[in-house]
């Protein structure tokens, strides 16, 4: 059996979040909607699942006509059965990633992130498969004290730590 496997990057702008997941039922896309919009008000977003049976179409839904477009190109590129892409704008993922691991079909969050993500895609003869996905940039050196302070900083700037 012949294995292939290739790097897909998952193109979004800077200020675009991203979850990118693993479900599988015939109304992934309506439940993945219902999570994000009952997430956070105001959230702008577009998601695309992949069918792995019957059709395998790319199945979308979102509240953003360009971010519901911006998934559906990456869902295709990416090809694998029962992935979802989410994008969205005015939220951070730790205000949606529970709703979206509440949907009773989701089994795997492969990343939630601003970063650039590229996904890890294997083909055989029968489909496509995630196998991972590399979320941002690799390690360059272990925090200092003036680390810790930036991040405290930023974590008090957008509204996470009061002190």
């Amino acid at each position: 059996m012949a294995l292939d496997v290739k790097v897909v990057d998952i193109e979004k702008e800077d200020d675009v979040q991203l979850i990118i997941g693993h479900a599988g039922f015939i109304k992934t896309a309506e439940d993945l909607y219902e999570a994000m919009v009952n997430s956070v008000p105001g959230i702008e977003f577009g998601l695309a699942f992949v069918e792995a049976s019957g059709p395998c179409l790319v199945r979308t839904e979102g509240n953003d006509n360009a971010l519901v477009e911006r998934t559906s190109k990456a869902a295709m590129n990416v090809g694998a059965g029962h992935t979802f892409i989410i994008m969205f704008k005015n939220a951070y993922p730790i205000n949606v990633i529970d709703k979206i691991r509440s949907v009773p079909e989701v089994a795997r969050i492969y990343c939630a992130t601003a970063n650039p993500v590229q996904v890890l895609v294997a083909s055989t003869q029968q489909g496509k498969s995630v196998i991972g996905v590399v979320d941002g940039s690799a390690a360059k050196g272990v925090e200092d004290q003036e680390d810790r302070k930036t991040r405290d900083e930023f974590l008090k700037k957008i509204g996470y730590k009061l002190r």
